[in-house]
């Protein structure tokens, strides 16, 4: 007799059922069991305000934890960026997957690398993180560029440079890889230009807290590395009270107080004795911008790793981050 199908909770958009997919085949492989796609609708899928005005991150998890808590899937899986800081005590992220490549990624008309755009290109990005990047890079290099707030999904986005509208647009290497059009890609933002989010390109595979078999199988889904790296990331971040929403609540040109990073991810079974955090604030113009970085063994518990995410955070604080950012949000 066959084995009951699990219930894997996923967005509906391209992305989140491609990345979904992948999941669902590795947790087959480990339990022998098939995998059955639920497709559920999120409020930032239904939305068509701008993030930082909806909340950022959250708005496209709510919905997958609640089917989570109320039985109607046995996990879901989330672009880990998406998750808020804080987890509820009845749900785990049993597994964190070796992470695709975190880097931003340009797609423009005729092929033109970042660099090469001419005077006056439109650049559209739906984040105030890559807005603050691109516009203090352009600032001290000479280069004059317009940033404009776009959303939409990739087809859509792609869709404004095709048609003229745009000069280029600033999407995430993982998300075009993850759905075969990595190919389109015109150029590669190094993060020394623009820092990823916190846990950009990770995927965050999430179950109730008392499915202890579930958790177990799901075990051999995670990777260390990126499970440490993605820890300190997000603990830069709470320890900042950046959640994307959270400053900007108080006054609309406020920063996007987040940007910790670690490049490329090695591969699975690679020896990694060393990881660098880096972390960025600064005003969406890119006049201002607070950049400090931390280099150290790889933390081995999470304890470790949340506590560099904090340290790094206090001396950006210190550095004069917390002006930036506004009045708190506590």
């Amino acid at each position: 007799m066959t084995e009951k199908a699990l219930r894997l909770g996923t967005r509906r958009s391209k992305l989140a059922m491609a990345q979904s997919g992948q999941v669902a085949e590795a947790v087959s492989q480990v339990t022998g069991r098939p995998v059955e796609l639920v497709p559920i609708t999120t409020y930032g899928d239904t939305s068509r305000e701008h993030l930082a005005q909806i909340g950022g991150t959250g708005v496209f998890v709510a919905a997958l934890r609640e089917a989570l808590v109320r039985g109607e899937v046995d996990f879901a899986v989330h672009s880990l960026k998406d998750l808020p800081t804080t987890q509820p005590d009845e749900l785990v992220v049993a597994a964190i997957p070796v992470r695709e490549d975190p880097r931003d990624v340009i797609v423009s008309r005729d092929a033109l690398k970042f660099t090469d755009l001419p005077r006056g290109a439109r650049v559209g990005t739906g984040s105030p993180r890559r807005m603050a990047q691109l516009n203090a890079y352009a600032r001290s290099h000479g280069m004059d560029i317009e940033t404009v707030p776009i959303r939409g999904n990739v087809d859509t986005r792609i869709g404004y440079v095709h048609s003229g509208e745009l000069d280029a647009v600033v999407l995430a290497a993982a998300g075009m890889n993850r759905i075969g059009r990595g190919d389109e890609v015109t150029d590669f933002l190094s993060v020394d230009t623009v820092l990823p989010a916190p846990g950009q390109g990770a995927l965050a595979v999430e179950c109730t807290a008392d499915n202890a078999p579930l958790i177990a199988a799901l075990a051999a889904l995670d990777d260390p590395f990126t499970r440490a790296a993605v820890t300190a990331e997000r603990s830069l971040l709470a320890a900042l009270e950046a959640g994307c929403s959270a400053p900007r609540g108080r006054a609309g040109d406020l920063p996007e107080p987040c940007s910790p990073g670690t490049g490329e991810p090695p591969g699975r079974g690679q020896t990694v004795k060393e990881m660098r955090l880096r972390g960025i604030v600064g005003t969406t113009d890119g006049s201002t911008l607070v950049q400090l970085s931390t280099t150290g063994p790889v933390p081995g518990t999470h304890e470790a790793a949340t506590a560099l995410g904090r340290a790094l955070a206090a001396e950006m604080l210190a550095q004069g981050a917390a002006g930036l950012m506004g009045e708190r949000v506590l």
